[in-house]
């Protein structure tokens, strides 16, 4: 005979979702006992909107730690992870044109491949991450929701 595992309640957990200028307050539901940790994904609840978000931050009483049970957390600080704006710096030698994407988080970008912003087209040479890597070999690869900078160059 199989025992149905009793089901854990759920909790809900202030979160500020950041979107790149604005920021609201939102919650996610999480599980009891549940170990939340940065970088994790969820879905925030924005009074009628649904949000896929990041966690970037998470308080503990008077500090930030990395990973927290569910419980324990008053707050969380995530950013809005569906639709993300890159920024792209394309250098021709004498000056650099700035350049903002609005695209999927999920959108592939590659090293040494050719992209258009409107009528510009520029080859990327490499890429900063979030996390403080950079990409630089031709062909790595990263989607939009974890690159901090495209540097590229045009055509």
């Amino acid at each position: 005979m199989v025992v149905p595992e009793k089901e854990r309640p759920h909790i809900r957990v202030k979160a500020i979702v950041s979107e790149e200028k604005t920021s609201r307050i939102c919650t996610i539901e999480l599980v009891h006992g549940e170990i939340c940790g940065i970088g994790d994904r969820h879905v925030a609840e924005c009074g009628e909107d649904y949000i896929g978000v990041e966690i970037t931050a998470i308080e503990w009483g008077a500090q930030r730690v990395r990973r927290a049970r569910a419980e324990d957390i008053p707050t969380l600080w995530t950013r809005k992870i569906e639709e993300v704006l890159v920024r792209v710096s394309v250098h021709d030698g004498r000056k650099t044109i700035p350049l903002v994407l609005e695209v999927s988080g999920e959108e592939p970008f590659v090293v040494g491949e050719i992209y258009r912003q409107g009528n510009r087209r520029f080859r990327i040479a490499h890429m900063k991450l979030r996390d403080g890597a950079t990409l630089r070999k031709e062909g790595q690869k990263s989607v939009a929701r974890r690159l901090k900078r495209i540097y590229g160059y045009p055509l």
